[in-house]
């Protein structure tokens, strides 16, 4: 295991030129070894492709400790009380549970979302991604992100629970707030805004929850409310975290899937211009290859329940692993030439971990792929000569990968 002060010459999370391009950087850690250790973090980090598949389906790490352990027996600090409004919402969503409670919460969250809903959305999907696009194209063009990326997965989810056109507005900023607080060490200031987001957010729902329990609608968040099993439902926090969950996830990956795509197809003119001449053969693959080649979510954590070994490298009960999807993504030993696009590479060989895998699974993973393929065909049908007008600034973030703005023209 290499030691902390090499790691940080090539992890380097907070560097510009690290964010701009990171692959690079994976390279070099999966050629140091399976386990390196991040001191900044204290974390573990995991770059290669088989131990991060196998460690997301390791019942001894857990996205969370307390079903096992208080905070002082597993050696952890509690959160300060400040921030308990942000924990509460997202310590009871399924995420961050484990079993029992989030075998229980996803049992009665599957018995309302659907593979027949989501498949029910698709005309909506599409027509919303059509819209869109029109509206863009008669433009001349424009920011790609605020005008397609973003208000598509927003809106879609925001009509999946039922969420009032008018209300709709605070939604993304809501969820950007929040997510904040995935970054790797977030400050005060963005668990300040997470906390008032959180807050906000939640005190909304209830309202929302109130209201459909008195006048049912044909929503998902209906259905949320008379899902049951055996007698038991979801309580009135876990719905409201359930709700905010479904939002996040739903589309923060997909905006930024959408964005990290179209960059690098521009970039790669001959795999753009193999799209458009056989959009319908290409686009099932494409979605897949797209998410593959640029990870929407670069990391993911999880704790060490047990102690583990990887690599002949103990890692203690009490330690955090961080799982770099984005290296797995790209990890040579799986994919033929890793770090090329290639927009035919075939499913059954392309086992990216981007919507993760076991227990925490995207459960929202073939919405996510019907709103990338409904923005695809949109765009490649409407504006077959969409070009990049400006190179994109990315954001400062590092876990969710994405871009701050995507300026194109026709």
């Amino acid at each position: 295991m290499a030691d902390a002060a090499d790691v940080t010459e090539v992890f380097a999370p907070s560097s510009d030129a690290f964010l701009a391009d990171p692959y690079p950087a994976y390279a070099e850690l999966r050629a140091r070894g399976r386990v390196l250790h991040y001191g900044p973090s204290d974390q573990y980090l995991i770059p290669r492709h088989a131990d991060v598949a196998a460690l997301l389906r390791d019942r001894r790490l857990g996205r969370t400790y307390l079903h096992r352990f208080s905070h002082e027996e597993f050696g952890r600090v509690a959160p300060p009380a400040a921030h308990e409004p942000f924990h509460v919402l997202n310590d009871h969503g399924m995420l961050d549970l484990e079993a029992p409670a989030h075998t229980r919460i996803r049992r009665l969250v599957a018995k309302a979302f659907t593979p027949r809903t989501v498949e029910r959305l698709r005309p909506y999907v599409e027509g919303l991604a059509d819209d869109l696009v029109r509206g863009l194209v008669a433009d001349g063009g424009g920011d790609l992100l605020a005008r397609v990326a973003e208000p598509l997965p927003v809106a879609v989810i925001a009509e999946l629970l039922g969420i009032p056109e008018g209300d709709r507005d605070p939604l993304r900023p809501w969820s950007a707030d929040i997510c904040g607080m995935y970054e790797l060490n977030p400050g005060e200031a963005a668990a300040a805004r997470a906390v008032r987001a959180s807050v906000e957010f939640s005190a909304y729902l209830r309202e929302l929850i109130a209201e459909r329990r008195v006048r049912p609608g044909d929503d998902l968040l209906t259905d949320l409310i008379a899902a049951h099993e055996e007698g038991d439902r979801l309580s009135e926090q876990e719905l409201v975290s359930t709700c905010v969950l479904l939002l996040n996830a739903g589309h923060e990956a997909t905006v930024n899937a959408t964005v990290n795509g179209w960059h690098a197809l521009f970039r790669h003119p001959g795999q753009l211009a193999a799209l458009r001449a056989e959009p319908e053969r290409l686009l099932p693959t494409a979605v897949e290859e797209l998410l593959r080649y640029d990870t929407p979510l670069q990391l993911f954590e999880r704790w060490v329940l047990d102690d583990i070994e990887v690599g002949g490298t103990v890692i203690p009960r009490g330690s955090e692993v961080a799982l770099l999807f984005g290296s797995a993504n790209r990890d040579g030993a799986v994919f033929p030439a890793p770090d090329a696009l290639d927009l035919s590479r075939p499913r059954d060989a392309n086992p990216h971990i981007s919507f993760s895998a076991g227990i925490h699974y995207c459960i929202g993973a073939p919405l996510a792929r019907l709103e990338l393929g409904a923005s695809l065909r949109a765009l490649l049908r409407r504006a077959p000569g969409l070009r990049l007008a400006s190179e994109p600034p990315r954001k400062p973030g590092f876990v969710i990968r994405g871009l701050k703005g995507l300026h194109v023209t026709m």
